[in-house]
């Protein structure tokens, strides 16, 4: 369940447009203004705007509130008006850009892949080919090494069935192929990569359970004994994402707020990415596993306009 508040009554693109130039002309910038009306639209309403924008003012509103805002709120406010699938391939290059390409960062790929439906997996990809001039798989390849290449591009380049279909005949012998690889500590094993990137994820969550049941041990505690490199890290997240996305998020979440410091990025990136989905979800999750509140704990790690901002995405009334 998303956490994102609608308006009952929907202002037309052209109000919402106009009251976001008074935002940002003229002496300062109404900040108030930019969360109250883009903090409240949905992906649709939010692509309106964007056009109308364009056509009313003959500039960007992207560019437009790059010039206006700074900092973690320019940039979560930016995120969230692109286009879902352009601010995910946007996210993607980054992550490829960056000096490190660990499990950290290549988790957003992963998050990408295996957290959204087949469908937006694919429209991302077309995003990335438009704003990239070259295919994710060929981003991927070129930079990340094995055997990390050859896990990612095999979940990018899935195309799942999205129905609940299982075999439960299928659950049980490919929980014995992952099994078999696991044990040797094969991680970059074909079926292991075969089974992550092709199967649909009901089909994926039945193996997980019947693996359970057969070797008594949940697939991601295995795999994690194997060792503390990041290839392991990578998986867990791989399962993570496909058995439990709402889990995985809060983890992400509690990971960005607990101890010294705020990981921002990491913060923005879950809210953002999941406030149209499953963010209620996570907010139960987050209790489960830390015994505290979600919403507190973002108030208590941010600040100013950037807090109000994420705030208002988690459905405050701010």
């Amino acid at each position: 369940m998303a956490t994102l508040r609608v308006p009952d009554v929907e202002p037309s693109p052209t109000q919402d447009c106009e009251r976001l130039r008074n935002a940002v002309q003229g002496l300062g910038t109404d900040e108030r203004a930019i969360i109250w009306i883009l903090g409240r639209r949905n992906a649709s309403q939010r692509g309106k705007i964007r056009e109308t924008y364009l056509q009313l003012y003959k500039e960007s509103l992207i560019d437009r509130l790059h010039s206006e805002l700074s900092g973690d709120f320019r940039k979560a406010v930016i995120l969230w008006t692109y286009d879902p699938p352009e601010r995910d391939a946007k996210l993607a290059n980054e992550a490829l850009k960056s000096k490190k390409k660990g499990a950290k960062e290549l988790q957003v790929i992963v998050e990408i892949a295996c957290a959204n439906s087949p469908h937006h997996l694919q429209a991302v990809r077309q995003a990335y080919c438009s704003l990239f001039d070259c295919s994710l798989e060929e981003a991927i390849t070129s930079v990340v090494s094995l055997p990390h290449k050859k896990l990612l591009v095999g979940i990018v380049s899935s195309y799942r069935y999205d129905k609940e279909l299982v075999d439960m005949n299928i659950a049980s012998l490919e929980a014995a192929k992952l099994h078999e690889a696991i044990k040797r500590k094969q991680l970059d094993h074909d079926d292991i990569v075969y089974i992550l990137s092709t199967r649909n994820v009901y089909q994926l969550r039945a193996t997980f359970k019947c693996y359970q049941q057969k070797f008594g041990n949940p697939i991601d505690q295995d795999i994690k004994s194997c060792g503390k490199g990041e290839l392991e890290s990578l998986l867990e997240v791989v399962i993570w994402c496909i058995q439990s996305p709402e889990k995985h998020f809060a983890k992400v979440i509690g990971t960005a707020v607990i101890g010294l410091g705020t990981d921002e990025d990491s913060l923005t990136r879950a809210i953002v990415s999941r406030a149209e989905i499953d963010a209620m979800k996570i907010r139960g999750e987050y209790f489960n596993l830390y015994k505290t509140n979600l919403d507190g704990a973002v108030i208590d790690d941010t600040s100013g306009d950037y807090r109000d901002f994420l705030m208002t995405l988690l459905g405050a009334r701010i």
